[in-house]
Protein backbone atom coordinates (compact mmCIF):
# COMPACT_ATOMS: atom_id res chain seq x y z
CA UNK A 1 0.00 0.00 0.00
CA UNK A 2 1.20 3.63 -0.68
CA UNK A 3 0.88 6.24 1.64
CA UNK A 4 -1.88 7.94 0.05
CA UNK A 5 -3.90 4.18 0.86
CA UNK A 6 -7.00 4.44 3.25
CA UNK A 7 -6.38 2.97 6.72
CA UNK A 8 -8.08 0.32 8.96
CA UNK A 9 -7.25 1.03 12.74
CA UNK A 10 -7.92 -2.11 14.85
CA UNK A 11 -7.91 -2.07 19.04
CA UNK A 12 -7.85 -5.25 19.54
CA UNK A 13 -7.61 -7.03 23.27
CA UNK A 14 -8.80 -9.43 26.10
CA UNK A 15 -11.69 -8.87 27.73
CA UNK A 16 -11.80 -6.32 30.69
CA UNK A 17 -8.76 -4.87 29.76
CA UNK A 18 -10.12 -1.89 28.70
CA UNK A 19 -11.11 -1.50 25.14
CA UNK A 20 -13.97 0.91 25.15
CA UNK A 21 -12.03 3.40 27.45
CA UNK A 22 -8.51 3.61 25.37
CA UNK A 23 -11.08 3.49 21.70
CA UNK A 24 -13.19 6.60 22.62
CA UNK A 25 -10.81 8.83 23.37
CA UNK A 26 -8.73 7.88 20.18
CA UNK A 27 -11.56 8.19 18.23
CA UNK A 28 -12.58 11.37 19.92
CA UNK A 29 -9.09 12.63 18.63
CA UNK A 30 -8.74 11.41 15.29
CA UNK A 31 -12.30 12.01 13.76
CA UNK A 32 -13.09 8.58 13.83
CA UNK A 33 -16.36 6.41 14.13
CA UNK A 34 -16.34 3.28 16.01
CA UNK A 35 -17.27 -0.50 14.29
CA UNK A 36 -17.60 -2.99 17.37
CA UNK A 37 -16.32 -5.94 16.58
CA UNK A 38 -18.08 -7.88 19.38
CA UNK A 39 -20.33 -11.21 18.40
CA UNK A 40 -22.55 -10.86 21.19
CA UNK A 41 -23.11 -6.75 21.48
CA UNK A 42 -24.47 -7.43 17.84
CA UNK A 43 -27.73 -8.58 19.46
CA UNK A 44 -30.95 -6.74 21.04
CA UNK A 45 -31.55 -6.74 24.93
CA UNK A 46 -28.03 -8.75 25.26
CA UNK A 47 -26.26 -5.37 27.23
CA UNK A 48 -25.06 -6.29 30.83
CA UNK A 49 -23.68 -9.47 29.93
CA UNK A 50 -21.80 -8.36 26.56
CA UNK A 51 -20.66 -5.10 28.77
CA UNK A 52 -21.89 -3.21 25.80
CA UNK A 53 -20.87 0.71 25.50
CA UNK A 54 -23.24 2.27 27.11
CA UNK A 55 -25.55 4.66 25.33
CA UNK A 56 -23.65 7.80 27.02
CA UNK A 57 -20.63 5.77 25.36
CA UNK A 58 -22.41 5.75 22.17
CA UNK A 59 -23.55 8.97 21.82
CA UNK A 60 -19.76 10.58 22.26
CA UNK A 61 -18.42 9.00 18.76
CA UNK A 62 -20.73 7.24 16.56
CA UNK A 63 -20.72 3.31 17.12
CA UNK A 64 -21.67 0.76 13.87
CA UNK A 65 -22.02 -2.98 14.49
CA UNK A 66 -24.20 -3.08 17.87
CA UNK A 67 -28.10 -4.12 18.20
CA UNK A 68 -28.53 -5.06 15.00
CA UNK A 69 -30.38 -8.27 15.18
CA UNK A 70 -32.99 -9.97 17.72
CA UNK A 71 -31.73 -12.78 20.42
CA UNK A 72 -33.28 -15.44 18.58
CA UNK A 73 -31.93 -14.67 15.35
CA UNK A 74 -28.46 -15.47 14.61
CA UNK A 75 -25.69 -13.35 13.11
CA UNK A 76 -23.03 -15.35 11.38
CA UNK A 77 -19.53 -14.46 10.54
CA UNK A 78 -20.16 -14.27 6.93
CA UNK A 79 -23.32 -11.71 7.95
CA UNK A 80 -20.99 -9.47 9.93
CA UNK A 81 -18.15 -9.39 7.22
CA UNK A 82 -20.75 -7.99 4.59
CA UNK A 83 -22.16 -5.55 7.25
CA UNK A 84 -18.50 -4.18 7.79
CA UNK A 85 -17.88 -3.85 4.42
CA UNK A 86 -20.67 -1.53 4.09
CA UNK A 87 -20.26 0.43 6.91
CA UNK A 88 -16.62 1.02 6.42
CA UNK A 89 -17.61 2.06 2.86
CA UNK A 90 -20.17 4.78 4.55
CA UNK A 91 -17.76 5.80 6.78
CA UNK A 92 -14.80 6.20 4.27
CA UNK A 93 -17.48 8.31 1.96
CA UNK A 94 -18.29 10.97 4.88
CA UNK A 95 -14.46 11.32 5.34
CA UNK A 96 -14.12 10.12 8.44
CA UNK A 97 -11.67 6.91 9.71
CA UNK A 98 -12.43 3.40 10.91
CA UNK A 99 -11.46 2.13 14.19
CA UNK A 100 -12.30 -1.33 14.78
CA UNK A 101 -12.45 -2.32 18.36
CA UNK A 102 -13.39 -5.97 19.77
CA UNK A 103 -12.01 -9.08 21.11
CA UNK A 104 -14.30 -11.47 19.04
CA UNK A 105 -11.22 -13.11 17.30
CA UNK A 106 -13.57 -14.98 13.95
CA UNK A 107 -15.10 -11.52 14.00
CA UNK A 108 -11.61 -9.46 13.75
CA UNK A 109 -10.52 -12.55 11.12
CA UNK A 110 -13.19 -11.35 8.74
CA UNK A 111 -10.88 -7.88 8.17
CA UNK A 112 -7.70 -9.84 7.28
CA UNK A 113 -8.81 -12.80 5.25
CA UNK A 114 -11.46 -14.90 4.13
CA UNK A 115 -13.84 -15.91 6.78
CA UNK A 116 -16.77 -17.26 4.33
CA UNK A 117 -16.32 -19.96 1.91
CA UNK A 118 -18.65 -20.74 -1.29
CA UNK A 119 -20.63 -23.56 0.09
CA UNK A 120 -24.38 -23.15 0.10
CA UNK A 121 -26.07 -24.25 3.37
CA UNK A 122 -29.85 -24.37 2.08
CA UNK A 123 -32.12 -24.20 4.82
CA UNK A 124 -33.03 -27.57 4.97
CA UNK A 125 -29.84 -28.73 5.81
CA UNK A 126 -29.64 -25.72 8.75
CA UNK A 127 -32.68 -26.91 10.27
CA UNK A 128 -32.03 -30.88 10.26
CA UNK A 129 -28.05 -29.57 12.20
CA UNK A 130 -29.71 -27.49 14.77
CA UNK A 131 -32.60 -29.93 15.50
CA UNK A 132 -29.87 -32.56 15.59
CA UNK A 133 -27.87 -30.40 18.35
CA UNK A 134 -30.63 -29.82 20.34
CA UNK A 135 -31.97 -33.14 20.32
CA UNK A 136 -28.70 -34.75 20.61
CA UNK A 137 -25.98 -31.93 22.19
CA UNK A 138 -22.36 -30.49 21.29
CA UNK A 139 -20.89 -34.21 21.28
CA UNK A 140 -23.02 -36.20 19.50
CA UNK A 141 -22.86 -33.25 16.34
CA UNK A 142 -18.84 -33.46 16.93
CA UNK A 143 -19.01 -37.38 16.25
CA UNK A 144 -21.55 -36.86 13.23
CA UNK A 145 -18.62 -34.37 12.25
CA UNK A 146 -15.83 -36.80 12.84
CA UNK A 147 -17.19 -39.92 11.08
CA UNK A 148 -17.30 -37.19 7.72
CA UNK A 149 -13.60 -36.39 8.60
CA UNK A 150 -11.83 -39.76 9.31
CA UNK A 151 -8.54 -37.72 9.14
CA UNK A 152 -9.63 -35.64 12.08
CA UNK A 153 -10.74 -31.93 12.97
CA UNK A 154 -7.63 -30.33 12.56
CA UNK A 155 -7.85 -27.28 15.00
CA UNK A 156 -11.54 -26.81 15.01
CA UNK A 157 -12.69 -25.70 18.20
CA UNK A 158 -14.72 -28.55 19.30
CA UNK A 159 -16.20 -26.74 22.61
CA UNK A 160 -17.44 -24.00 20.67
CA UNK A 161 -21.31 -25.20 19.42
CA UNK A 162 -21.63 -22.31 16.33
CA UNK A 163 -18.42 -23.67 14.88
CA UNK A 164 -19.23 -27.06 15.20
CA UNK A 165 -22.71 -26.84 13.89
CA UNK A 166 -21.68 -24.81 10.77
CA UNK A 167 -18.77 -26.96 10.23
CA UNK A 168 -20.72 -30.20 9.85
CA UNK A 169 -23.39 -28.16 7.99
CA UNK A 170 -20.34 -27.34 5.18
CA UNK A 171 -19.53 -31.07 5.19
CA UNK A 172 -23.02 -32.17 4.27
CA UNK A 173 -24.05 -29.81 1.75
CA UNK A 174 -20.54 -29.85 -0.16
CA UNK A 175 -19.51 -33.66 0.22
CA UNK A 176 -16.55 -32.46 1.06
CA UNK A 177 -13.89 -33.21 4.42
CA UNK A 178 -13.13 -30.08 6.24
CA UNK A 179 -9.49 -30.84 5.21
CA UNK A 180 -10.48 -30.42 1.65
CA UNK A 181 -12.58 -27.39 2.22
CA UNK A 182 -9.79 -25.89 3.99
CA UNK A 183 -7.51 -26.21 1.03
CA UNK A 184 -10.39 -24.15 -0.97
CA UNK A 185 -10.91 -21.84 1.54
CA UNK A 186 -7.20 -20.94 1.39
CA UNK A 187 -6.79 -20.28 -2.06
CA UNK A 188 -9.73 -17.28 -1.44
CA UNK A 189 -8.52 -13.52 -2.00
CA UNK A 190 -7.84 -11.14 1.33
CA UNK A 191 -10.20 -8.91 2.24
CA UNK A 192 -9.89 -5.28 2.14
CA UNK A 193 -6.86 -5.38 -0.06
CA UNK A 194 -7.16 -1.15 -0.42
CA UNK A 195 -6.68 -0.60 2.56
CA UNK A 196 -3.48 -0.39 5.25
CA UNK A 197 -4.19 -2.15 8.42
CA UNK A 198 -2.69 -0.79 11.69
CA UNK A 199 -3.22 -2.69 15.17
CA UNK A 200 -2.63 -2.54 18.00
CA UNK A 201 -3.88 -5.39 21.02
CA UNK A 202 -4.05 -4.62 24.26
CA UNK A 203 -3.68 -7.04 27.71
CA UNK A 204 -2.81 -6.73 31.47
CA UNK A 205 -0.64 -8.82 33.65
CA UNK A 206 -2.75 -11.47 35.03
CA UNK A 207 -3.22 -10.44 38.30
CA UNK A 208 -4.40 -7.13 37.17
CA UNK A 209 -6.68 -9.18 34.74
CA UNK A 210 -8.13 -11.38 37.02
CA UNK A 211 -8.95 -8.49 39.42
CA UNK A 212 -10.68 -6.84 36.62
CA UNK A 213 -12.72 -9.73 35.65
CA UNK A 214 -13.85 -10.14 39.25
CA UNK A 215 -15.04 -6.42 39.61
CA UNK A 216 -16.47 -6.42 36.12
CA UNK A 217 -18.29 -9.87 36.96
CA UNK A 218 -20.05 -8.07 40.36
CA UNK A 219 -20.82 -4.94 38.02
CA UNK A 220 -22.55 -7.14 36.02
CA UNK A 221 -24.81 -8.84 38.74
CA UNK A 222 -25.29 -5.86 40.21
CA UNK A 223 -26.66 -4.70 37.52
CA UNK A 224 -28.87 -7.29 37.01
CA UNK A 225 -27.36 -9.79 34.93
CA UNK A 226 -30.01 -12.13 35.72
CA UNK A 227 -33.23 -10.13 35.54
CA UNK A 228 -31.70 -9.71 31.65
CA UNK A 229 -31.28 -13.44 30.71
CA UNK A 230 -34.88 -14.29 32.11
CA UNK A 231 -35.71 -11.17 29.84
CA UNK A 232 -34.22 -12.40 26.90
CA UNK A 233 -35.18 -16.01 27.66
CA UNK A 234 -38.72 -14.99 27.01
CA UNK A 235 -37.66 -13.50 23.46
CA UNK A 236 -36.36 -16.66 22.22
CA UNK A 237 -32.69 -16.40 23.61
CA UNK A 238 -32.39 -20.10 23.25
CA UNK A 239 -32.80 -20.22 19.56
CA UNK A 240 -29.74 -18.72 19.06
CA UNK A 241 -26.94 -21.73 20.33
CA UNK A 242 -23.90 -19.11 19.71
CA UNK A 243 -25.07 -16.46 21.97
CA UNK A 244 -27.04 -18.72 24.65
CA UNK A 245 -23.59 -20.68 25.01
CA UNK A 246 -21.73 -17.03 25.72
CA UNK A 247 -19.87 -16.53 28.60
CA UNK A 248 -22.09 -15.06 31.54
CA UNK A 249 -25.30 -15.65 29.64
CA UNK A 250 -23.88 -19.71 29.89
CA UNK A 251 -23.86 -19.70 33.47
CA UNK A 252 -27.15 -16.80 34.23
CA UNK A 253 -28.91 -19.87 32.30
CA UNK A 254 -27.23 -22.19 34.31
CA UNK A 255 -28.31 -20.70 37.11
CA UNK A 256 -31.98 -19.42 36.28
CA UNK A 257 -32.36 -23.50 35.62
CA UNK A 258 -31.68 -24.40 39.02
CA UNK A 259 -28.23 -25.48 37.61
CA UNK A 260 -25.80 -23.27 39.60
CA UNK A 261 -26.39 -22.18 43.12
CA UNK A 262 -26.58 -18.08 42.74
CA UNK A 263 -23.79 -17.81 45.08
CA UNK A 264 -21.63 -19.27 43.08
CA UNK A 265 -22.67 -17.35 39.76
CA UNK A 266 -20.04 -15.15 40.13
CA UNK A 267 -17.49 -17.31 40.76
CA UNK A 268 -18.24 -19.26 37.82
CA UNK A 269 -18.37 -16.48 35.32
CA UNK A 270 -14.71 -15.13 36.46
CA UNK A 271 -13.99 -18.74 35.81
CA UNK A 272 -15.32 -19.23 32.30
CA UNK A 273 -13.97 -15.48 31.56
CA UNK A 274 -9.95 -16.57 32.29
CA UNK A 275 -10.19 -19.54 29.95
CA UNK A 276 -11.47 -17.22 27.56
CA UNK A 277 -8.43 -14.64 27.94
CA UNK A 278 -6.49 -17.76 27.70
CA UNK A 279 -8.04 -18.46 24.31
CA UNK A 280 -8.09 -15.17 23.49
CA UNK A 281 -4.13 -14.37 23.91
CA UNK A 282 -3.44 -17.68 21.62
CA UNK A 283 -5.46 -16.15 18.76
CA UNK A 284 -4.14 -12.63 18.76
CA UNK A 285 -0.34 -13.88 19.06
CA UNK A 286 -1.50 -16.11 16.28
CA UNK A 287 -3.50 -13.85 13.59
CA UNK A 288 -2.30 -10.45 14.54
CA UNK A 289 1.32 -8.50 13.80
CA UNK A 290 4.46 -9.08 15.27
CA UNK A 291 4.62 -6.18 17.45
CA UNK A 292 1.36 -4.95 17.63
CA UNK A 293 1.02 -6.29 21.87
CA UNK A 294 0.87 -3.42 24.35
CA UNK A 295 0.90 -4.90 28.05
CA UNK A 296 -0.55 -2.34 30.18
CA UNK A 297 1.29 -1.96 33.63
CA UNK A 298 -1.32 -2.32 36.68
CA UNK A 299 -2.16 0.94 38.29
CA UNK A 300 -1.38 3.22 34.97
CA UNK A 301 -3.98 4.88 32.72
CA UNK A 302 -2.85 4.06 29.03
CA UNK A 303 -3.39 7.60 26.66
CA UNK A 304 -4.62 7.04 23.60
CA UNK A 305 -1.50 9.20 22.09
CA UNK A 306 0.55 6.25 23.71
CA UNK A 307 -0.76 4.08 20.98
CA UNK A 308 1.88 2.04 18.83
CA UNK A 309 0.60 1.36 15.66
CA UNK A 310 1.84 -1.76 13.05
CA UNK A 311 0.69 -2.33 9.92
CA UNK A 312 -0.57 -5.29 8.91
CA UNK A 313 1.63 -7.42 6.02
Amino acid sequence: MSESSPTLYFIAGVTAVGKTKIALEWAEGNNAEILSCDSISIYRGMDIGSAKPSLKEQKRVSHHGINLYPVDKPCDVGQYASYAQEKVREIQQRGNTVLVVGGSGFYLQSFFSPVVDQVEVSVQVREEVEIFYKENGLHAVCDRLLALNPRGLGDLDRLNPRRVIRSLERCISSGKSLEELKDAFQKLPKPYPQFDKKVVWLDRENSDLEERISRRTQEMLDSGLLEETREILNHGLSNNSAASASIGYREAIACLGGDIPEAELGSKINLSTRKLVSKQRKWFRKHLPRGSFISIPKGKTLQFHDLLWITDT
